[in-house]
Order: structure tokens, then C-alpha cells, then sequence
């Protein structure tokens, strides 16, 4: 959705008294209400109002900028959500530390239209916790004006002096050991600590070429042509491509590091403490309706697990190669999983150290 679509969007409801929050504004629906707890920009917002419309449940929604934020809120306690939307290894640890509990597919038939292969993931062997959300790539996305063709294809962008100022980078730990990792070769994955000392070394190299660690705020950046090059998500790209216009002086690029790139998938799942699981069950279920699935891909730029969605995408998304890497790009790719708890304890104090280098 445009920003400034959303952000009308948002006076609107302000001004009538019913922007969403996860307190809620006013009464509950006729059939109480949910609390869905997601990541900004990810969602179709007009959905909200037709699922309220549909069910007679209100929707308080509430945004978060990175996984570990959800799990501290959850972790804390002090909220309650009846939805959070966590990437793949945070799903894992999630169910690991019996944070989430499973769902109850008899009142989710939507989930019929999962593609097999986001079925019994990794991250959820069982199958029990999590229904997809959507899916994508992490890579670079550039300003074509202020990048040289010859650079690119590498994590190297990232450390090359020669966009001193103009760099930026993931705020959140994971994301950005990660991409140090892959430039030296390794494993997202690794647990071997002298191979995260090295990682975390090659951080605070780059640091002083470092513009921002940022997270959303990436798209006001790009967009405004106030920095070169930045590593985030592919859908994100797109997301800036549309909200840019065909008419823009700004022209972005993106590409898959050739050392290869993170997969990731983010889904929807249920809190322990979860207080309306009915509602939730009901939520999850439109959502998987493939015709919404298509029109939040449409709408987000990411990329759907259900075909029956994909096949309902106008031609452009459903064949696009940055939404859908071919085979050789997807070879490349690696996806998180759950690390023990002394290597996140570790990545804590290593991001300390960088941050205050």
C-alpha cells in the first residue's frame, strides 16, 4: 500500500475514533476481537475492515520493526496478542520455550491451499503452530545513480570506501552477523565461535562506512535518494519501485549476493496466553483465503505460500523473478534456524560490542 494511502488511511481513523491498537478503541465487535501483533507495512489494511465486517470481530493491530522485539514483548508479558506474525527461527524458539500452542486446523480449512513444501517446515516439524504468512529473500537494493555498475553482484558493496556515508544496514543482530557470515563464506547458522568473532570483527570495520542501522526507516532513505545502498528484504524493493512511481527521479536496483542470501518465512502463530483463540482461528483462516492471500501480496510485495493465490496475481508479480528466485538463485539460499542458547547469548554481547565500537 502507498505510505501515503496508509498514512490517510490512519487520519481517517483516527478522526472517527478507530485507528487500531493493540488496546483496542471503543467496544469490542458483536463477536469480541483479536489482537494481531505483525510487522510494519505487511499488511492490506482494507482487509481489517472486511474481516470486521464479515465476522463482527474487531481487529486491534499493532506493529513491530524486528523478531526480537516480539519475543521481548511476549517474553515480558504485560500485552496480550492473539496473533504475532515471527520469522521461521523464532518460531522455533518460540515452541521451543512453550510460548505458542498449536492451532486447531478444523476451524482453519483456508489452510488447504498451503503450497506442500511450507508444510512441516523446519522451524515447525509437526506442523501444529504455524500457517504461513508470506515468504522472501533478503538482498541488496541500490541507487542506480550513485552506484557503479562494476560493483555490484557482492556482500562487498557493503564495505567498499567508496560509499563511505552512504551504506546502510540491518538494525537487528541477526540480519547483519548473518550477512557478515555469508561475505566470509560461512553458514547464517554457524556455532562455531571463532567463525562469529570474525563476523562480528568485520562489523565493526564497516561501522565508520555505516550511514544507519535501520529497519523500516530505510524506506524514507532510499526513496528520497539519501543513501546508496542498503541490504533488506526483495519485497521491500518492489514496496519502494510502486510508492516511487513511474515518473520518479530515484531509479533503485536490487540483487542476490552471489556468496548467497538469507530465505526466510514468516508466519502466523497463536501466543500460550492468547485470550480470543476463536477469533484467531477465524483470522488466520481469512487471511488463507486465497483471494486476500493475492490481494496482501499485492498489496505488500511479498510472496505467497499458496499457489491458488499466486495464480490469481497479475502477471507482472506472479512471474516475477525477484518475488520468485529461480532455482539457481533459491540454490543459494539458506534459511534461519533456532541457535542454542549460548550462541544467542553470544550474539547479544557480540552486537553490544559493535554497536558501541
Amino acid at each position: 500500500m502507498k505510505k501515503f494511502t496508509v498514512t490517510l488511511l490512519a487520519a481517517i481513523l483516527l478522526l472517527t475514533g478507530c485507528v487500531f491498537s493493540v488496546t483496542g478503541c471503543g467496544t469490542a465487535g458483536a463477536n469480541g476481537e483479536v489482537n494481531v501483533f505483525n510487522w510494519g507495512e505487511y499488511i492490506d489494511e482494507d482487509l481489517l475492515g472486511e474481516f470486521e465486517d464479515q465476522t463482527g470481530i474487531k481487529v486491534n493491530y499493532s506493529t513491530v520493526a524486528t523478531c526480537e522485539e516480539m519475543y521481548a514483548k511476549l517474553k515480558n508479558g504485560g500485552v496480550s496478542y492473539d496473533i504475532i506474525v515471527p520469522s521461521d527461527y523464532m518460531v522455533a524458539r518460540m515452541i521451543e520455550e512453550e510460548m505458542i500452542q498449536p492451532l486447531d486446523f478444523s476451524k482453519i480449512p483456508n489452510y488447504k491451499y498451503v503450497d506442500e513444501e511450507f508444510r512441516e517446515p523446519e522451524f515447525d516439524p509437526t506442523g501444529e503452530y504455524s500457517v504461513p504468512y508470506q515468504w522472501g529473500s533478503v538482498g541488496i537494493i541500490y541507487n542506480k545513480a550513485m552506484v557503479d555498475e562494476a560493483d555490484l553482484g557482492s556482500w562487498d558493496i557493503l564495505w567498499n570506501e567508496k560509499y563511505a556515508g552512504q551504506i546502510l544496514m540491518f538494525d537487528n543482530s541477526r540480519d547483519a552477523m548473518g550477512i557478515a557470515l555469508k561475505k566470509l563464506g560461512y553458514s547464517y547458522n554457524t556455532t562455531d565461535e571463532a567463525k562469529l568473532m570474525e563476523a562480528k570483527d568485520l562489523l565493526i570495520q564497516q561501522k565508520p562506512l555505516v550511514q544507519a542501522y535501520v529497519m523500516d526507516q530505510i524506506f524514507d532513505k532510499m526513496e528520497n535518494g539519501e543513501a546508496a545502498v542498503a541490504s533488506y528484504y526483495a519485497g521491500d524493493y518492489l514496496l519502494m519501485m510502486d510508492e516511487l512511481g513511474e515518473d520518479s527521479e530515484i531509479e533503485l536496483g536490487f540483487y542476490t549476493p552471489i556468496e548467497g542470501s538469507n530465505l526466510f518465512v514468516d508466519s502466523m502463530v497463536v501466543p500460550k496466553d492468547c485470550e480470543n483463540y476463536d477469533n484467531a482461528m477465524a483470522f488466520i483462516n481469512f487471511i488463507c483465503e486465497p483471494e486476500n492471500m493475492a490481494r496482501n501480496t499485492e498489496v505488500i510485495y511479498y510472496s505467497t505460500a499458496e499457489s491458488a493465490a499466486r495464480d490469481l496475481l497479475p502477471e507482472e508479480l506472479k512471474n516475477s523473478t525477484i518475488l520468485y528466485p529461480d532455482e539457481e538463485i533459491r540454490s543459494t539460499l539458506e534459511t534461519y534456524t533456532n541457535l542454542p542458547e549460548t550462541i544467542r547469548a553470544l550474539y547479544d554481547e557480540l552486537w553490544v560490542d559493535i554497536m558501541s565500537a
